[in-house]
């Protein structure tokens, strides 16, 4: 692969979309549905809903090519078929960094024994409102005045009550000891204007910590710097010399 250029858009919402790549792009690739973008993509990149990421991760690795993967945490729910399905057609699953860091480091411990993974996520409530957990426990965060924890489990359960929210709990688990053993804990705080991420990794090697702050974007539940890592994953597939 040597260079890259955006070959086409899809969106559940057509229209819509080709009105924003308007706005947004000085030169707008064809809108098209996903059957017609996967056939003119080398790397197809999936940035969608948790709920779409089926259709997409199945038209794309079925036709052989490189699918990049933001939303993880639908991943969690059955890496092996994707990868088995990724296998029979000559395709390649990369998990995007998101949002979180030091995955490179997590994968190099994992090549070793690892004691344990954990990640507290901090986030301001609204960047939590709607998440399938909250509403199955009755857990309300409106007046919220002090942090308040709301969850506490395995990556693989986060990500089923939190399919917009922890992307970056998946690809910690992926990364790493699998979505069973790390543990994660969500934490909605008020005086937040940014999502926090600690990631607490200790183990043959030694113990690290990675500490991130991000800004949230137009999307309260998405940070810029997930953007960002896609942009960085494909120059990297692009060059010929790669670090990390």
């Amino acid at each position: 692969m040597r260079g890259a250029a955006l070959a086409a858009i899809s969106s559940r919402d057509l229209e819509k979309a080709r009105d924003a790549a308007q706005a947004l792009l000085r030169r707008v690739p064809p809108v098209v549905p996903l059957d017609e973008n996967v056939r003119r993509s080398e790397v197809v990149v999936e940035a969608a809903p948790a709920a779409a990421f089926d259709e997409i991760a199945t038209a794309a690795l079925g036709a052989g090519k490189v699918l990049l993967v933001a939303s993880v945490g639908a991943l969690v729910a059955d890496p092996e078929r994707y990868a088995a399905l990724a296998r029979r057609h000559g395709g390649t699953l990369h998990v995007v960094s998101g949002a979180i860091g030091g995955l490179d480091a997590i994968s190099a411990a994992a090549m070793g024994a690892v004691e344990s993974v954990t990640m507290t996520t901090r986030k301001p409530p609204r960047g939590l409102v709607g998440a399938p957990y909250l509403e199955a426990n009755d857990i309300d965060l409106s007046g919220l005045i002090e942090p308040r924890v709301v969850f506490e489990g395995s990556a693989r359960d986060a990500c089923r009550g939190f399919p917009a929210n922890v992307n970056v709990s998946a690809a910690v688990s992926l990364a790493g000891i699998g979505p069973d053993r790390t543990r994660v804990r969500i934490i909605a705080d008020p005086s937040l204007d940014r999502n926090m991420h600690d990631v607490e990794v200790a183990g043959d090697f030694g113990r690290f910590t990675v500490h991130i702050e991000n800004r949230p974007s137009a999307n309260p539940r998405t940070g810029v710097l997930t953007a960002m890592s896609i942009l960085a994953t494909i120059k990297r597939l692009a060059s010929p010399l790669r670090a990390g």
